[in-house]
């Protein structure tokens, strides 16, 4: 089964060992995509300790579920990120040395469930209320910016989440901190015959509309 972050790999070599805790991710983006997959798979306590440790306070495993419920997510897309990418190849690197030697196997994004400002819950009414354009990104070598748009199903409409996140490491380990949402998010119309947001290269209507409920 192709992952649920629509990358050109399986879920079980791609996404799952990450939120099984048989790996951690090695770059900003492959934690961005492990957690989207953990939303589309409702694995609430992968999503709370990804955060990074300041995050953590105040959200629990059944705020998240709570908050994500009644969204299907089945899409996303990751933009292209200068900053992401030259950040990712410092940090990946010191990543996968130190997993080795000192990381222990532990166990973005539902509108409603992160305000990616403060990563506290939102809703989709004021979305536009905290978007906010990032002037400056993330340049430390710890640090790195990724910008994704994510696709989700409620009430048999279809939304889409623009967001442009920050990430960090934190004891050797890729963490979500915060991040900005753009103007576009909310809910959104997508012809039936336009080629799937998924990429997939099917027919819209043919593949991922399928799972509107």
């Amino acid at each position: 089964m192709r992952c649920y972050c629509c990358s050109s790999k399986s879920f079980d070599e791609c996404c799952e060992p990450s939120i099984k805790g048989d790996k951690h991710p090695s770059s900003a983006e492959q934690l961005m995509r492990s957690r989207f997959s953990a939303y589309a798979t409702a694995h609430y306590q992968y999503i709370l300790e990804t955060y990074t440790k300041e995050k953590q306070q105040g959200l629990s495993v059944e705020d998240l579920a709570q908050s994500a419920q009644g969204a299907t997510w089945f899409a996303l897309k990751v933009h292209p990120s200068l900053a992401a990418s030259s950040v990712d190849s410092l940090v990946g690197n010191s990543v996968s040395s130190t997993e080795d030697s000192s990381i222990n196997s532990t166990v973005h994004a539902d509108a409603k469930v992160e305000a990616q400002t403060n990563a506290e819950p939102i809703s989709k009414t004021n979305l536009k209320s905290i978007s906010k354009p990032i002037t400056k990104p993330i340049t430390k070598p710890n640090n790195a910016i990724v910008e994704f748009t994510a696709y989700y199903f409620e009430n048999k409409s279809m939304y889409q989440l623009h967001e442009t996140s920050n990430f960090s490491v934190e004891d050797g380990k890729w963490r979500y901190h915060d991040g900005v949402l753009h103007d576009d998010c909310g809910k959104i119309k997508y012809g039936r015959n336009l080629p799937c947001v998924c990429g997939s290269g099917k027919k819209f209507k043919q593949c991922c509309a399928l799972k509107q409920r």
